[in-house]
């Protein structure tokens, strides 16, 4: 994995936690969701470039 893919899907993880923290804290669950998407977004750019590593090796 480069380390500027794994800092960017890292980044999309930290904050989607955060949105959807806060949206769910404050009652806004558009907040929330888009937390969950981003969070998720973040999850998959990393599973895929760990699929990537795999198939270097």
């Amino acid at each position: 994995m480069t380390a500027g893919e794994k800092a960017k899907a890292k980044t999309e993880q930290a904050k989607g936690k955060v949105k959807e923290a806060t949206g769910s804290a404050i009652g806004n669950d558009r907040m929330a969701a888009e937390g969950q998407a981003e969070k998720t977004t973040g999850d998959a750019r990393e599973a895929k470039e760990k699929a990537k590593d795999a198939f270097k090796h």
